[in-house]
């Protein structure tokens, strides 16, 4: 394995608050030194940085491979690469595959197809339940020593609390996160924000009260359990309150958000352009703007891309009819640095959200720069701005309602393990 010495860039270590033009040090996959060269340094090759943010390779908590199961979507191999030409050098899959991550045997499959891929890292997140049906337990003990970071439902509910409470109480003795959806199916059979838009349109309406109740009845078992609980992709700013008081009762909670809702507002559903039938749903200008202030205040403690690619046909029919989702890996930085340039946050905060924050949720040796740590960096130009084009994605997936945008930032070079997948 190659020794490499990466000069002339801003580095900035979100976990760490480190922000200072120093050059990286890389040896046998690890980082070696930040700022002087360490001791009979090897003989080692350059990446001129100059002009060039170097950071930690971006962590998405939640992007579909759509391996296994729905191939014609997408696979670990395509996606994998996505997500490295956006800066993402470890991914997360929600246990929504086909069979479902309720088997160490599926979680083994998954984990072998990204070592064949070789491009970034994919964690498999065991199913809390088995076949995500909400009735009965999953193995989660044998899930996390076959490598699940964490346990979920992706977007199932577990309609039975009493089920949901044992499950987060078995989850707390073996010591993982449970990644959990922020909304009440019973309440959220529709396809668009519940709000003016929607009925303009004449489209079923999901009401902020289906994530809301969904956050309450959460909050409450975390409180009687003492479980970590992670709640997924918030879209409401009732919500975000919700989760603001958790927080200062001192409970173990946190939550992300998809890095579209920071941008996007129900107004791109004008025209029934299926390319913004979302879930969660993009909701208003006001719910928008609290989230964009619970990324900056740490309220929300993440980022995710939400990645959900589809094969053409899915987006192509009447827009309650379409699939919901969209290919989100190959936007997730530019979204974050738009963040930036629009003055919500500082730059070191803005990364820490992609970075370090979702790192920590899942106990993951990543995510930050250190002495020893796996040398996985992103180095993007922060002043060349790139057009959003689809058709240009590397993702099998080329919908977004963000086509036409033109965001901030480009990815110059990626490394996972000290060495390079995209340059």
């Amino acid at each position: 394995m190659t020794a490499l010495r990466i000069t002339g860039g801003r580095v900035i270590d979100p976990g760490s608050g480190h922000d200072t033009e120093a050059d990286v040090w890389i040896d046998g996959g690890r980082i070696a030194a930040i700022g002087a060269a360490p001791a009979s340094f090897p003989s080692h090759d350059r990446i001129d940085a100059a002009g060039c943010i170097v950071c930690p390779g971006l962590v998405d908590l939640s992007a579909r491979m759509r391996e296994p199961g729905e191939r014609h979507k997408g696979t670990i191999a395509s996606e994998s690469r996505a997500a490295i030409a956006g800066g993402i050098t470890t991914v997360c899959c929600p246990p929504d595959t086909a069979p479902v991550i309720d088997a160490p045997a599926t979680v083994e499959l998954i984990r072998q197809r990204a070592i064949e891929a070789d491009q970034a890292r994919v964690y498999p997140i065991g199913a809390l339940t088995a076949g995500l049906d909400g009735q009965y337990l999953a193995p989660m003990r044998a899930l996390a020593r076959a490598g699940c970071p964490a346990m979920g439902q992706a977007d199932r509910d577990v309609d039975d609390s009493h089920v949901l409470r044992s499950a987060l109480t078995y989850a707390a003795t073996i010591d993982r996160p449970v990644i959990l959806p922020a909304c009440t199916p019973s309440l959220g059979h529709g396809c668009a924000h519940e709000g003016t838009v929607a009925s303009g349109l004449g489209l079923p309406g999901i009401p902020v009260a289906a994530e809301t109740t969904a956050v309450a009845r959460i909050i409450a078992l975390v409180a009687d359990t003492g479980a970590r609980v992670h709640i997924g992709r918030l879209s409401s700013a009732a919500a975000v309150d919700l989760l603001a008081r958790a927080k200062a009762d001192g409970l173990p909670v946190s939550a992300d958000v998809a890095a579209h809702q920071l941008e996007l507002t129900e107004s791109a559903l004008t025209g029934f352009d299926a390319r913004a039938h979302l879930r969660p749903p993009l909701r208003s200008t006001g719910d928008r703007d609290a989230l964009r202030e619970a990324v900056a205040a740490g309220v929300i403690d993440a980022i995710c891309s939400d990645h959900r690619p589809h094969e053409p046909d899915a987006k192509r029919r009447p827009f309650e009819a379409s699939d919901p989702g969209l290919s989100g890996l190959e936007t997730l930085l530019g979204l974050v640095l738009a963040r930036v340039a629009a003055g919500d946050c500082d730059l070191v905060t803005a990364l820490a959200r992609v970075t370090a924050g979702p790192a920590r949720i899942l106990d993951l040796d990543l995510g930050h720069l250190r002495p020893n740590a796996p040398a996985d960096l992103c180095i993007f130009d922060p002043d060349t701005e790139t057009a959003v084009e689809p058709d240009r994605f590397v993702s099998r997936g080329h919908d977004t309602p963000l086509a036409g945008h033109t965001l901030p930032g480009r990815v110059r070079t990626v490394l996972v393990d000290g060495r390079i997948r995209s340059d």
